[in-house]
This record gives structure tokens, C-alpha cells and sequence, in this order.
């Protein structure tokens, strides 16, 4: 089953309401992302890969979530600021949702809904387990970044676990293949 995300209401990072329609005709990769997370690091690898690819088509779409552990505290004009200052964020960051609970946001039920299989699920829920952490049971969203691939036409296509960095080849495999269709 695919599911386009285009027409799912969205805020972005300063709050208007937006579609993701603009990005029709682009290869997304969504990823719910946290600023006080063991993996909030990937947001440099996240912005490499950004720069590398935006001219090919690729756009990067962080939706900051308070989810887990609350390792996304700030309001989102903190969030724009750290991302900014100490990542160098450039990739549009949206206003801050719910990705998992009873209030999942829209656009998180799509994906899931769309692709609830991880790709890379490995030792990381393990590593939750033996942190004492009881993690979201499938298919739920497991932690902070989370990645989603979204096709040109807006069809989700590959889901893949946190500890997947945007250097995966796993990953970096799926971009090309959609960026050349």
C-alpha cells in the first residue's frame, strides 16, 4: 500500500500552515529528530548529506518530537536556534509534533501505516532494553530519527531504524535509486 503524504496539513518550524505538496516532484527523506538525544549528532550527517544531494532533488525534513524521554523539551524557536547554531542546520525543520501516542500527528500515521517494517533493526532495540527503556512495540516508531523515504510522486518507500546514520550505505543506496526514477 503507499500513501502520499502531499496533502497532510503541516506547520513549519515558525508556524504556518503548510502542505507538502511543495516538495511534489522531490525524494523526501522525514525523520522525526530531538535535540537532547544520544543520536542528536546525526544531525551532522543529516546536513552532509543534504548539501551533497539537494541539487539532485533530495530534501530533508526534520519534525522535532518530545516523544522520548522528552529529549525534545524546547519550544520550536529554540529548536530553530540550537539546530542552527550548533549543527548549522540548513534542511527545513517543521513545527513540533507528536509521532507516537494517541496524539500521533496525521502525517506519522501515514508513514507508519505505509511502511511498518524498520530496515537496520538490530542491536538498538536491544541497547533500549538494557537501558531499563521499554521500547514502542511494532510498528510504532521506535526512538528519535527514525527515517522515512518518500518517493517523487510521494509514495513512502523505506522506513529505516534510528541507529541508521545518513551515511548508511542502506541508505544512501535507497536515495540514489529514487533520485535516478
Amino acid at each position: 500500500m503507499t500513501t502520499s503524504v502531499y496533502n497532510i496539513p503541516v506547520k513549519s518550524i515558525d508556524g504556518k500552515d503548510i502542505n507538502l505538496n511543495q516538495y511534489q516532484g522531490k525524494v523526501l527523506l522525514i525523520v522525526n529528530v530531538a535535540s537532547k538525544c544520544g543520536l542528536t549528532p546525526q544531525y551532522e550527517g543529516l546536513e552532509k548529506l543534504y548539501k551533497e544531494k539537494k541539487d539532485q532533488g533530495l530534501e530533508i525534513l526534520g519534525f522535532p518530537a518530545n516523544n522520548f524521554l522528552e529529549q525534545e523539551p524546547g519550544t520550536n524557536e529554540e529548536i530553530q536556534q540550537f539546530c542552527s547554531l550548533t549543527y548549522d542546520v540548513h534542511f527545513p525543520l517543521f513545527s513540533k509534533i507528536s509521532v507516537a501516542g494517541t496524539d500521533k500527528h496525521p502525517l506519522y500515521q501515514a508513514l507508519i501505516t505505509a511502511i511498518p517494517e524498520r530496515i537496520g533493526e538490530g542491536p538498538w532495540w536491544k541497547d533500549l532494553v538494557d537501558y531499563g527503556l521499554t521500547p514502542n512495540p511494532k510498528p510504532e516508531i521506535l526512538w528519535n530519527f527514525e527515517k522515512f523515504l518518500v518517493n517523487k510522486n510521494g509514495d513512502v518507500v523505506a522506513r529505516f531504524a534510528p541507529d541508521i546514520t545518513a551515511d548508511d550505505p542502506r541508505i544512501l543506496e535507497a536515495i540514489e535509486t529514487e533520485l535516478k526514477k
